[in-house]
């Protein structure tokens, strides 16, 4: 097995869910993957990351996303696409779609697919369990759906992000639009005075792509703990000496407010949002606070 590490913020909930976006990719593109966070010192917190094969498992899932393009995804029989945007609808047999047709575009699913024809699949905003929160944290903009701003989060990245496996959250790129789960590039107008929409012929807001697309990869399996519309809280793994975690024990941690099981380095984080625009639509990360175990 090859491994690597990179560093991360624990307070950007957006890095967290990246960091098991890079779990996850890597688990269906190379096998095997494990992984956890490093924080031994709080001056250079990593997640640390392992898969099949000798090469570095980042780069590789840095390399699928430079070559990756996007298509929709609906079930056999649909009649819905998304050609509206420019982006190719494929048509699922396997008799598994994630959920019903979708109504709206917004929550057709993005799959990813590279020359090699190696694909991965994000649904995680389209899911109807009801049990499981959707954290759709984008909204309006005439039914953008999420296959268009994956496309376009690839566009400002490719071929750059494979030279940035070194530190890829800080990989940036000017960003009109996001799936808002870096709270780098966020802000809600009442409170920063003035809007940056109103001002596109000299500001154009730095996004981080990398993070954006990653974190909606990491929510495949996992979700942070829902308490309301305006307030989550998400746990993180943390590695003992050289061991790392399968993914299901990163899965069940960020939702989770103890540890999976007992001895494991955990830590606890919530996060506050607040409405960008009018109030029931699009919503944004404000504030990050580190909790305190519960007993």
């Amino acid at each position: 097995m090859a491994a690597a590490s990179i560093p991360v913020d624990l307070s950007n909930p957006g890095q967290v869910f990246a960091c098991l976006g890079f779990l996850e990719t890597a688990h269906i593109l190379i096998g095997d993957a494990k992984g956890g966070f490093d924080w031994t010192r709080e001056d250079d917190v990593r997640f640390r990351l392992a898969a099949n094969g000798g090469a570095n498992p980042i780069e590789c899932v840095l390399r699928f996303l430079d070559e990756a393009t996007v298509t929709a995804v609906a079930p056999a029989g649909s009649t819905n696409n998304a050609s509206k945007w420019k982006i190719d609808t494929v048509t699922d047999d396997s008799g598994s779609f994630p959920f019903g047709d979708p109504s709206r575009p917004d929550v057709f699913p993005a799959r990813l697919t590279d020359a090699s024809g190696r694909s991965v699949t994000i649904d995680h905003w389209g899911d109807e369990t009801h049990r499981r929160d959707r954290v759709k944290f984008w909204a309006g903009a005439g039914g953008y759906p999420g296959v268009a701003l994956a496309r376009d989060v690839l566009d400002r990245i490719r071929g750059r992000a494979g030279d940035h496996s070194d530190a890829p959250f800080s990989l940036n790129a000017e960003q009109s639009s996001s799936f808002r789960f870096d709270w780098r590039r966020d802000y809600v107008p009442m409170d920063a005075g003035f809007s940056p929409n109103e001002h596109k012929s000299t500001m154009v807001m730095q996004g981080y792509p990398v993070v954006e697309l990653l974190a909606t990869v990491g929510l495949t399996n996992a979700r942070p703990r829902r308490h309301d519309r305006l307030h989550y809280s998400y746990g993180v793994a943390g590695v003992v000496g050289a061991e790392l975690y399968d993914p299901m024990f990163l899965r069940a941690s960020l939702g989770s407010r103890k540890p999976p099981f007992p001895g494991m380095p955990f830590r606890l984080f919530a996060m506050q949002l607040d409405w960008p625009g009018q109030e029931g639509q699009a919503r944004c990360i404000t504030n990050v606070n580190e909790e305190t175990l519960p007993s």
